[in-house]
């Protein structure tokens, strides 16, 4: 049998020379040869599997004496114990990764203004020139901002009415921000059950829904529909939402331009809403907040008519947030608002 030198057998393997005597001192990986003058170790070819899987185990972070008992099982065996090793450390990583969460929070907010946040805010429901009603909803307060937009017949407006109420309870619980996306979600398939409920055989109602929970430094996104959330900061304004509509599946398929989408007669046909289709599937997001910052949700009956250009100018512009509230609801009465008008703009202040 021809034998490899700790060189050879490092290069075969990718290890270093170093590792491989650390290897044999802890009786891992025993050279199959050693000069009894020199002390140079020899490796037989067959070791080289065995060397791998222990830099594997190693790369993934496996303490020596576990990867002594894993190496010692058959394939079948090991693997299990491989299995068994990692659902042990993701639980446990998964608990610290919560509790560092915490403390980074409880650390940031005693270091910066950020420790006495709060929105201040404003939020406004009217009813479009051409409707007999309006099934829109707008709420507001220190910690959840929230827009929904009823469709389907005179339950809309119950339909958005009860889905912003599902996410009221988050207003005073006391969740973890490392749970809030978690409680969030749950929010949302108890209002997603709370509009089916109301579903007959003349009408199945159904409502889009956008909010943002505050917790400290941490705010956490839902979106369903069409409704929008934008964020002017530093003086600029990106939208956080991204369309669920037919329309919007065509621009992302690159079958519509954005401009061609604005002027389709399909452009407020919903691809996702609460009560609507199989299971909801919301977007979820978790943001950090900024003192100074300034959030705008809205239901098309604002986006749809005025445009991102003088949606900034209004919000830029505005001192406080009822000033921006109604400069917007202004701008989509002079636009004709041709449906009914919900926003609620608010700023993240210290």
């Amino acid at each position: 049998m021809r034998l490899l030198t700790i060189g050879a057998f490092a290069r075969a393997t990718g290890l270093s020379a170093k590792a491989l005597r650390i290897y044999d001192d802890c009786g891992l990986l025993p050279p199959a040869a050693v000069d009894p003058h020199s002390g140079y170790r020899y490796y037989a070819p067959e070791q080289r599997d065995r060397a791998r899987l222990i830099a594997g185990l190693r790369r993934a972070g496996m303490p020596l004496a576990e990867i002594r008992t894993v190496c010692g099982l058959p394939p079948a065996a090991a693997a299990e114990a491989l299995d068994a090793w990692w659902r042990r450390v993701s639980a446990d990583t998964a608990a610290r990764g919560r509790a560092v969460a915490l403390l980074v929070d409880r650390l940031s907010e005693r270091g910066t203004t950020m420790s006495e946040t709060t929105f201040r805010y404003a939020a406004r429901c009217e009813t479009g020139t051409v409707r007999d009603s309006n099934e829109d909803t707008a709420y507001a307060s220190a910690t959840l901002l929230a827009v929904a937009d009823g469709v389907g017949g005179p339950a809309g407006s119950t339909a958005s009415a009860e889905a912003v109420d599902a996410l009221r309870p988050l207003e005073q619980a006391d969740t973890p921000q490392a749970d809030l996306l978690a409680a969030l979600a749950d929010a949302v398939t108890r209002a997603d059950r709370a509009v089916r409920g109301h579903a007959t055989d003349a009408d199945q109602p159904a409502t889009t829904l956008t909010a943002l929970v505050r917790r400290g430094t941490r705010l956490a996104l839902v979106h369903v529909g069409d409704s929008r959330a934008y964020l002017l900061r530093g003086g600029e304004l990106s939208r956080l939402t991204q369309d669920h509509t037919y329309v919007q599946t065509l621009v992302d398929q690159g079958r519509l331009t954005p401009a061609e989408a604005g002027a389709h007669p399909q452009r407020a046909l919903l691809a996702r809403a609460l009560g609507a289709g199989a299971e909801v599937e919301a977007d979820l997001a978790l943001r950090t907040a900024l003192p100074g910052d300034r959030y705008l949700l809205c239901s098309d009956g604002l986006s749809a008519v005025v445009d991102p250009g003088a949606l900034h100018a209004a919000l830029a512009e505005a001192d406080d947030p009822e000033a921006a509230v109604e400069r917007l609801v202004e701008l989509a009465y002079a636009a004709g608002a041709p449906d009914n008008i919900a926003c609620v703009v608010a700023d993240l202040a210290a």
